[in-house]
């Protein structure tokens, strides 16, 4: 794995510290403007060595990981890239992505792989890190058309051993998802919040009376927010949109209760049912047979990126992936392992369309 660099070691820095670290055999350096949150680190054992500066952090690391502010990504990112070697991959942990790859250059975009784990956690801090965090969570990946297939791998590879899935995904797709499933939740759950603090009817405040309901709804309500204001603004466009949407569907309520339709409200609530039952079983998916799916792809920039990412919007999980290189301009081999034949039968036709021969090992070409 070489050595990890971790710009900043709070919550999800110290947390992919302690993870890399408990694999037994990789060094984890850090670096974090507040002093006391680098003694921390070291004192926890999420990292092994606590750097002056970015410079020093990444000179001579294979991986630097930005966890820090949503707003100075982009400028650490170009300090990373200067200061490590042409063998590092860097990345980030940042929540909003389309924004940090138009910030940076064709060559940069070459080294930087845009990186989202979703996860985290409402206490925030490196005294709150802890090694599993990323278990099992899905962790997006967003490389860009320039981005180099070994450093793809390699970043690939870091998110599996420390227990996540990486799904590769278009930049701009992302933010719009991220603006639906997790910036939009935190708007509302505050204006909810807000609108009953502000009222009380009859002289009884509302927020007194809340149940469970309203409890588990506004969970993230006020969490971080000097984080959520960069955070939205970041990805303003598609919160907007978003925004526009569900006040859309709102209006469609009012309209309802307003004619009196109740056949209308019955289909509102059994289409929310319908859509609650659909969000079950899809996060009760258990693991499918391994199959391996194999790929001729040139030696280019951007192939290995383009093929995840088809995959990845297809919701196929790809467990493992490796190249072996192709003789002097030739294709080389990528080897995919994905859950289930179903699956391995899916990639094959959608890497096809793209132009890539691929067959599924032990199956019908």
């Amino acid at each position: 794995m070489g050595p990890v660099a971790i710009v900043g070691v709070g919550l999800m820095g110290g947390s992919l510290g302690l993870a890399l670290r408990s694999l037994g055999d990789v060094e984890v350096r850090g670096v974090d403007p507040d002093p006391g949150a680098l003694r921390t680190a070291m004192a926890m054992g999420a990292i092994d060595v606590a750097a002056g500066s970015i410079e020093e952090c990444a000179a001579g690391a294979r991986a630097v990981v930005l966890a820090a502010p949503v707003p100075e990504l982009a400028g650490l990112a170009r300090r990373a890239l200067a200061a490590a070697p042409d063998d590092c991959v860097v990345t980030d942990l940042g929540s909003t992505k389309s924004g940090l790859l138009e910030a940076l250059t064709p060559a940069e975009r070459g080294r930087f792989i845009g990186g989202h784990p979703i996860c985290g956690a409402e206490a925030t801090g490196v005294a709150f890190a802890r090694d599993g965090l990323f278990r099992g969570t899905t962790w997006f990946l967003t490389p860009g058309a320039e981005a180099r297939s070994d450093l793809f791998q390699h970043l690939h590879a870091l998110v599996v051993a420390v227990g996540a899935r990486p799904v590769a995904i278009d930049a701009k797709v992302h933010d719009r998802l991220m603006a639906l499933v997790s910036h939009l939740p935190h708007v509302l759950a505050g204006a909810l919040v807000n609108q009953a603090a502000d009222t009380a009817p009859g002289g009884r405040e509302a927020l007194r009376s809340a149940g469970p309901s309203f409890t588990d709804l506004t969970r993230v309500a006020g969490s971080n927010p000097p984080l959520w204001a960069d955070i939205l603004l970041a990805n303003s466009e598609a919160v907007r949109d978003a925004l526009r949407d569900f006040s859309g569907r709102l209006g469609q309520v009012a309209a309802a209760l307003e004619r009196g339709d109740r056949e209308w409200l019955l289909g509102f609530v059994g289409d929310a049912a319908g859509a609650r039952e659909r969000l079950r079983r899809a996060t009760d998916v258990g693991p499918a047979e391994p199959t391996r799916v194999l790929v001729a792809v040139p030696n280019r920039p951007g192939a290995i990126s383009e093929i995840a990412t088809a995959l990845g919007h297809a919701h196929i999980n790809i467990e493992d992936l490796s190249l072996r290189p192709g003789p002097p301009g030739g294709d080389g081999e990528l080897v995919l392992v994905v859950g289930g034949r179903d699956a391995a039968h899916e990639a094959v036709r959608l890497v096809g369309e793209r132009g890539y021969g691929a067959r599924a090992v032990g199956m019908p070409d």
